[in-house]
């Protein structure tokens, strides 16, 4: 109640939602994320067929504590439904970050929290494929390199 448009104050079931923080661009850019997420999450069916099933969701890199980030995959019942999602934790940008991936093919940034839209840099990826080399990283036998955005999380749909 509220937490699509980063209310601040607690929800109170006796007083109105504070609409009038929408007036604020921020506030703006977090209601956009809020349907952003929403729409993507319906759209890819990596992000929500197998919620429950262990074979839904992998680490990609979880012990990289020194910079701060984590990265995951999340897979549909289609064997080509697949979404990476990369997060940065720190407010310093990740250049020519390498991620071992699963799969061979190309990513697509597909959500990028630091998008001018929500309120952020714009630093991303832009809208063109990434394709995977055959330069085994993490445990995985193909990788990309990406950028990480500040304070972000950006996620990437996979085509074969």
């Amino acid at each position: 109640m509220g937490g699509e448009f980063a209310q601040g104050r607690e929800w109170n079931h006796d007083r109105s939602l504070d609409w009038h923080l929408l007036e604020h661009p921020l506030h703006r850019g977090v209601q956009q994320l809020i349907k952003d997420l929403n729409a993507l999450y319906k759209r890819l069916p990596a992000l929500h067929q197998r919620d429950c099933e262990r074979e839904g969701f992998s680490w990609l890199d979880m012990h990289n504590a020194d910079w701060s980030t984590l990265v995951f995959a999340r897979f549909g019942r289609d064997d080509d439904a697949m979404a990476v999602t990369a997060c940065n934790f720190t407010p310093e940008p990740r250049n020519g970050y390498r991620i071992g991936v699963p799969r061979a093919g190309s990513y697509r940034e597909v959500l990028n929290t630091d998008s001018e839209l929500y309120g952020g840099s714009n630093l991303g990826n832009g809208s063109g494929p990434i394709v995977a080399e055959p330069i085994p990283w993490g445990g995985h036998a193909h990788s990309i390199v990406v950028t990480l955005p500040p304070l972000a999380s950006v996620v990437f749909e996979y085509t074969p």
